[in-house]
């Protein structure tokens, strides 16, 4: 539903696993910004701007591991569902657990979608395919507000 490339916002503390979804995103072939935060706190540096990322983007979406130092994807999760800024940037969980408590978890937060990390580089490259064709071809998001 957009023109512009999608803002995605990535929430990884393991540098492979931030290397695996930009090569998916890559390969998805979809018009898309990536930007990285290592962590739960450092995502709300980002979205907050403040401290190095003063001239952040506001992200379309938010992609985040749960497992993460510092502050929890969960953590997170809950701070940004409270925050009337930016709430309404979808969440989606995308993380190794598959515990049905951190599933329950998420949803009980307001995350959009929960998605448990494929096992082979394939299946990623089409989980990656399947959200860019759904959330930035089919899904309408809210626009960003007007920054001065």
């Amino acid at each position: 539903m957009t023109t512009r490339p999608v803002q995605i916002l990535l929430v990884e503390d393991n540098p492979a696993d931030v290397m695996l979804t930009q090569e998916a995103f890559e390969e998805a072939h979809f018009p898309h910004h990536l930007s990285h935060a290592r962590d739960g706190v450092d995502a709300l540096n980002f979205l907050r701007r403040s401290e190095d990322h003063a001239g952040a983007p506001r992200p379309d979406v938010i992609l985040m591991d749960l497992n993460m130092p510092r502050m929890t994807g969960l953590e997170l999760l809950d701070i940004l569902k409270e925050d009337a800024e930016l709430r309404s940037i979808p969440v989606i969980v995308l993380t190794t657990s598959r515990a049905e408590s951190d599933i329950w978890r998420s949803y009980n937060l307001h995350a959009n979608a929960y998605i448990p990390k494929p096992v082979s580089i394939a299946e990623f490259v089409e989980v990656i395919e399947t959200l860019g064709n759904f959330w930035f071809h089919k899904v309408a998001l809210p626009q960003p507000p007007h920054q001065p």
